[in-house]
């Protein structure tokens, strides 16, 4: 059984996420086929829209899947990220860049690699079991897949507080962040889909309210501190607690580069630049960063512990975001 189901139905290209025992989690080989149907159905006049799915009733996509970066990372192969990388921020640029109608059905969990695969669409349909978060600073990470761009256009400093704490979204939150437009029960689904691949015709779907969101009511005056330090400060307080007992177990190095991240991403033209430099954080990630350390705690072993050594003064975050020279990522032989 493929692990991505890649067909055409009448007017529609679709994309059915079908590894539902791993969440959804995406491999190489799930983004290189994403890549190819998206690059097939570029300039196919059969292909008037597409819709991008996922089997199993927890998640949409739980993120990628880096047990296999972590295992070849830890035998000093670094070459294995930098490549799944290079190609998953490929297949993130195709699809925020399509030229045609991109509806995306979000549900249950959305996280890291599955904002990337459905934050980008056009249409970002959400339910009531939807979870999107950008977990990554949990596992010595950085928001990426394109996430510091929309972390970067979230309302006030939503971005911040999304980036260095990982925080879910519901189906409400996500509307009101810039994580997902439109909200319908997820039993309406399947007739919705249904008239798109017949009809290609994206104004028939009918939202129904959206659910009230918590996060615009949330004070977040402190991420609007200069530096992760300062933010944390600002947090000391009872009211600030819980968010700080978050971000306390968090890498150190991840929040900072975060922060940098985010806020950089605010002024960029499009999604290609904060791809471009979250791929500096990421190509290093197994080298210089708490990443390999994270997973382990995190994922591997799974003892909730993970100790954070690497180096989070200014110096490194600037170090870790310059040019790769030789090895930037070039989306511009995307098409």
């Amino acid at each position: 059984m493929s692990e991505v189901t890649i067909r055409k139905d009448r007017l529609a290209g679709r994309i059915t996420l079908n590894r539902p025992q791993s969440l959804n989690a995406l491999n190489s080989h799930m983004v290189n086929a994403i890549s190819a149907a998206l690059r097939d159905w570029h300039d196919d006049p059969h292909v008037k829209l597409v819709i991008v799915d996922a089997e199993g009733s927890k998640a949409f996509c739980a993120g990628g899947d880096i047990g296999a970066l972590y295992a070849a990372g830890r035998q000093g192969d670094h070459e294995t990220a930098k490549a799944f990388f290079r190609d998953e921020y490929r297949m993130n640029a195709r699809v925020a860049e399509f030229p045609k109608p991109v509806v995306a059905f979000m549900h249950g969990f959305v996280m890291g690699g599955g904002v990337g695969v459905g934050g980008h669409a056009t249409h970002r349909i959400v339910c009531g079991s939807t979870q999107i978060s950008m977990p990554e600073v949990r596992i010595g990470l950085v928001p990426d897949v394109g996430g510091s761009f929309l972390l970067g256009r979230a309302p006030g400093r939503i971005g911040e507080y999304l980036g260095l704490t990982g925080a879910r979204m519901g189906a409400g939150d996500a509307i009101f962040a810039g994580f997902a437009d439109l909200y319908l029960s997820e039993e309406k689904w399947p007739l919705l889909k249904d008239r798109l691949s017949e009809t290609a015709d994206p104004t028939l779907i009918e939202a129904e309210p959206a659910p009230h969101s918590p996060l615009a009511s949330i004070d977040l005056g402190a991420f609007a501190e200069g530096s992760v330090h300062d933010i944390m400060r600002e947090l000391d307080s009872p009211q600030g607690e819980a968010v700080l007992r978050v971000m306390r177990r968090n890498s150190p190095l991840s929040m900072a580069v975060t922060l940098q991240l985010v806020r950089a991403a605010r002024g960029d033209a499009s999604m290609r630049q904060s791809l471009e430099r979250e791929f500096r954080f990421s190509s290093r990630a197994t080298t210089h960063t708490d990443f390999l350390e994270g997973v382990r705690a995190q994922i591997i072993e799974k003892d909730r512990r993970p100790v954070w050594n690497a180096d989070a003064s200014s110096a490194r975050v600037t170090e870790l975001l310059s040019p790769l020279e030789m090895e930037e990522i070039n989306i511009e032989d995307n098409q």
